[in-house]
């Protein structure tokens, strides 16, 4: 590592370097430091920013909201197309675009009231985002001159929150090289090994250590900060966008004034935003002692607490973190609850089941099962809950035990339960309450109907599931599978095309989309749909052997070998891809290399007849003659059919014929 005063001639140039990690004391002059090599970074024609990352000032997108804040001006009068295309990503990232823009394809999850949702999106959700985003500034920079350099300083990287740094990481990944997008990361001393291993080892870095004076933080006046947030706390009102904007600066000056009566609010409000989007790990930064704070200082304000611990439990869910779950449900909830009203009680009962029966490895269906029992009981109880909430939260309960019912694989009970809750909601609650529950329980009736193999069942439930929830992309992803599995591939390709329409990009539409192309004979439909997948998550096998395969077919031997190479790489123990690796190398006429191939497959399928039956072509090839004999000989002894043994006979017959009968005459 090198070490430099700053600032420095001497550093490591930036032409070939998309990654400069910079280890300094944390400051004002590490902020000057990096504007400073940022200016001698800076060439013709290049775009430059300077950001900080720290989600303590700018919150979950501290960093890419200021790039972003940038860009949209321009964005927005030039590729108009874009802002509708993502609006979305857009709103998550810049709140404020709320007032301006409006959503493509809302579900019923966004639309629903804060008390009726009753259905979180999944901590993944929040990575389909970054992942739009990316595609945001990859469709803005190449229609904008897709070379011109773009250099981001990147001040307190290691304050970044989960879903900002996770951006910049993969940004890198995407598209870092092929955009000429460069970081500049200013880090704190020791950090610089942690960071670079956060970026994919295919983006070139560098790191240097830098002496700047290390200066205390700057610190208000506890009236001062108190006088402050008063302020900004009026002139925010109760305008949520413009609270969750922010929020950042709430949370500082509040700390600073060192009232956490106040504090307590404006953190939970940041719990409950981040969880409601998603970004689980980034809201579970706001909860970090929150309970506690409010216990000792919310005096007799008892909703807050437990809202708090709602949405905590609720982070656990997302995140399916069963041990942080049952920790905090059976601990400080538990006893939290233990004189407060039935419904409350009945709603710990139910989180805790969830985090014994669904989450937890091995699941506990007992204990879930008893703490569903007990939790209607409780319920049923409350006096003082309305009729209409006393059934919706029955239903809700209920249907913690049809999931039971179908992990057990009593499917018809748990099919009963969805449908008599459907219809205790629709007897007793008007048309336009719950309408997000009453879609997932006629979903939930679709997985059943999928786990038993009743397919028509199940499609004509995934499809009144998306006559009420029109945008949600997951059940057209998972009718197409439904589609696939029957051989209907028109109808399958049809919904993963719709899925991908509808959501910000993730990598298993798009991977179902080309294992069904492939099956349709759309090979370059297919290895498009794969290479999309694989650039969003490049580690996952199923696209990369399915594109060896469309390579395979399409005649392109070389690609093939390669997506075999990555896969097995990933999962040495694919006997299969390394067979279908053999076959490419034979084709190729790397006889070498298909013989090492096959031997390494027989070695890990050894009663593989096939295997046999390929090494003896190669050795035949090779004039190996004895030892294709044997093989084939293999191959026959391990109970091939009539029709197999007339196809391993036939095209090794001429080729081995003459070897054969020199081996038989030696002996």
């Amino acid at each position: 590592m090198a070490t430099a005063t700053a600032p420095s001639p001497q550093l490591p140039e930036a032409d070939s370097t998309q990654l400069l990690i910079v280890e300094a004391a944390g400051g004002n002059a590490r902020r000057l430091w990096l504007e400073h090599r940022l200016s001698e970074m800076t060439s013709p024609g290049a775009h430059t920013w300077m950001v900080s990352c720290d989600f303590n000032l700018g919150g979950p997108w501290a960093g890419a909201k200021e790039l972003f804040e940038t860009l949209f001006p321009a964005i927005r009068e030039k590729r108009p197309d874009l802002v509708e295309k993502h609006s979305l990503e857009l709103v998550y990232v810049l709140p404020q675009l709320r007032r301006s823009i409006t959503l493509r394809h809302p579900t019923l999850t966004d639309l629903a009231p804060r008390d009726e949702r009753s259905r979180n999106y999944a901590a993944d959700r929040a990575f389909r985002i970054v992942h739009g985003l990316i595609d945001l500034l990859d469709s803005w920079k190449r229609s904008n001159d897709a070379q011109a350099p773009w250099i981001i300083g990147c001040d307190s990287y290691c304050q970044a929150g989960v879903i900002g740094a996770r951006f910049f990481s993969e940004l890198m990944r995407r598209r870092g090289e092929e955009l000429n997008i460069r970081l500049l990361i200013g880090v704190e001393p020791g950090r610089a090994g942690a960071v670079r291993a956060s970026f994919a080892s295919s983006v070139f870095s560098k790191v240097v250590a830098v002496h700047v004076p290390q200066e205390p933080m700057t610190v208000l006046a506890p009236d001062l900060a108190a006088h402050l947030a008063t302020e900004l706390e009026e002139r925010v009102g109760d305008d949520l966008i413009e609270r969750q904007i922010a929020l950042p600066e709430l949370i500082r000056l509040w700390t600073q004034a060192g009232r956490p009566d106040k504090l307590a609010p404006c953190k939970f409000f940041g719990l409950d935003v981040y969880n409601t989007l998603g970004l689980c790990s980034d809201a579970l930064r706001y909860g970090e002692g929150l309970a506690a704070m409010a216990a000792e200082h919310a005096g007799e304000e008892k909703r807050l607490r437990w809202r708090i611990i709602l949405k905590l439990l609720n982070c656990y869910s997302a995140m399916e973190d069963a041990q942080a779950g049952l920790r905090l449900a059976e601990g400080e909830a538990a006893a939290f609850v233990e004189n407060e009203r039935p419904l409350r009680r009945g709603q710990l009962c139910y989180l805790t089941a969830m985090f014994y029966a669904r989450y937890s490895k091995p699941r506990n269906l007992v204990k879930g099962e008893e703490y569903l029992d007990r939790g209607l009981a409780l319920i049923e109880q409350d006096k003082d809950l309305p009729e209409p909430d006393r059934h919706f939260h029955s239903v809700f309960n209920r249907n913690g035990v049809a999931m039971i019912r179908s992990f057990q694989g009593r499917h018809q009970e748990a099919i009963e339960f969805c449908r008599t809750g459907i219809a205790r909601l629709n007897a007793h609650l008007g048309t336009e309450r719950h309408r997000l529950h009453r879609s997932v329980l006629v979903y939930n009736i679709a997985q059943v109907y999928v786990a038993t193999g009743s397919y028509d069942e199940a499609i004509q439930h995934y499809s009144a599931a998306m006559e009420m929830d029109p945008n949600y992309s997951e059940y057209y992803n998972e009718r197409g599978n439904i589609f696939m599995r029957l051989g209907r591939l028109k109808e399958a390709r049809a919904d993963y095309l719709q899925a991908i329409e509808l959501s910000p990009p993730y990598f298993e539409v798009f991977t179902n989309l080309g294992q069904c192309c492939r099956g349709m004979g759309a090979m370059d439909e297919a290895i498009t749909a794969y290479t999309r997948a694989l650039d969003l998550e490049p580690h996952q096998l199923l696209a990369l052997l399915g594109r060896a395969k469309a390579h395979e077919e399409t005649g392109h031997m070389e690609e093939a070998i390669a997506d075999y190479t990555a896969a097995l790489i990933r999962d040495p123990a694919q006997w299969e891809a390394m067979a279908s690796r053999g076959i490419a190398h034979y084709e190729t006429g790397n006889l070498a290399a298909a013989l090492a191939d096959f031997d390494r497959s027989i070695e890990l399928k050894p009663e593989e007849a096939d295997l046999y039956q390929n090494r003896a072509i190669v050795l035949g090839d090779m004039g190996r003659h004895r030892e294709a004999a044997r093989d084939l000989e293999a191959a026959l002894r391990f109970n091939l059919q009539v029709d197999d043994r007339e196809n391993v006979q036939t095209p090794l017959q001429e080729e081995v014929k003459e070897g054969l009968l020199s081996i038989q005459h030696s002996m």
